[in-house]
């Protein structure tokens, strides 16, 4: 589909300086740009790409200032990196415009489909299942028993609800991510077994969460995993059973939170994480990358290690580690000198 740069000026709420009837119809790295593409400069590192590039149209801030000639137009806002995204968030809502519902979908005659739903091919939607209106079921999707899919909601291919799950509004959740798989709960006996205990609750996600492929979210053993309002989880994330993560959260690739351990709102998580189970961490807490989480910790604090502490001592830490060496040769040298000094 074409557009005309007076038609993406006005929905940017910007203005077009150039060839205003010039039209686009791909995005582009500023780098890679090729006639018809729409691409926009918000890093400096890449100015001197615009002199050169072949996109159509760059999109820039009201504040650039060329230094040389630009071949391309331009169009001007307030912050383009924003206003890109914009545009690419239009640009994946037309490429998943997607409704109906497929011949080849299985659903129980006890679910409700909402309006304006779409249900892919070999999808499966189980007995009391809801799916509310404008949800996204992509194709291998499997919904359990008495599960509810909230309005807006994408599940794209291969995702696994189990029963019970409650699915809020406007969600993504990616290929292979499977919400309510039994939690890691078994009892050790007196023979040197386990004992599967057995686990009956279910998972809650809140409205405008998205859950990255192959991430898991265990059930609870009574009671949910609550996962709150808008958090953001990449891809390989590990949630246990009966954990709660605060509204805003995100958490980065391979970190995983052990069962009922608890994160606060507006969580910075780092990749590889390791948070053990049944302990605390406040609100607005950065947790490095690689760190592993042994203890409660308050509100507002950046943390980092194994086991993690204050960011700042830690790094210290890391800077007398890295001259231990030293330290042991100046330290052995004393050594030297005492017995020296001794034997006088």
């Amino acid at each position: 589909m074409k557009f005309i740069l007076t038609q993406i000026s006005a929905l940017l709420g910007g203005t077009v300086e150039g060839d205003a009837n010039a039209e686009v119809w791909k995005l582009c790295k500023i780098e890679e740009g090729e006639p018809g593409g729409l691409s926009f400069l918000a890093n400096s590192k890449y100015t001197n790409y615009i002199y050169d590039t072949k996109a159509t149209a760059v999109i820039v801030s009201k504040d650039f200032q060329p230094e040389h000639p630009v071949k391309t137009s331009l169009i001007r806002v307030a912050d383009p990196y924003l206003a890109f995204a914009s545009l690419l968030k239009k640009y994946n809502e037309m490429q998943l415009d997607k409704k109906g519902v497929d011949k080849l979908a299985y659903i129980s005659p006890s679910a409700t489909i909402g309006e304006n739903c779409y249900i892919g091919p070999f999808a499966y939607i189980g007995e009391n299942a809801i799916i509310a209106d404008g949800a996204k079921i992509y194709p291998q999707t499997y919904v359990g028993d008495n599960s509810s899919i909230g309005e807006g909601t994408t599940l794209f291919a291969g995702v696994r609800i189990y029963q019970n799950i409650v699915v809020g509004k406007r969600c993504i959740i990616h290929s292979g991510a499977v919400i309510g798989a039994d939690g890691f709960g078994f009892a050790p006996t007196a023979d040197g077994n386990y004992q599967k205990i057995d686990q009956i609750g279910n998972v809650v996600i809140e409205d405008d969460v998205e859950i990255g492929a192959n991430t898991t979210i265990d059930r609870a053993t009574l009671g949910s995993t609550v996962i709150h309002r808008g958090v953001k989880l990449d891809n390989l994330c590990q949630v246990a059973h009966n954990v709660v993560v605060g509204h805003d959260t995100v958490m980065a690739s391979q970190s995983g939170i052990a069962g009922s351990g608890k994160v606060g709102s507006h969580c910075i998580i780092a990749g590889q994480v390791g948070i053990v189970g049944h302990i605390e961490v406040g609100n607005n807490v950065t947790i490095a990358a690689q760190s592993g989480v042994t203890r409660n910790f308050p509100d507002n604090v950046t943390i980092l290690g194994s086991p993690a502490t204050d960011a700042i001592k830690q790094r210290k830490t890391y800077i007398y580690e890295r001259n231990l060496d030293q330290l042991y040769k100046r330290v052995d040298q004393i050594e030297k000198i005492l017995k020296e000094l001794n034997a006088e």
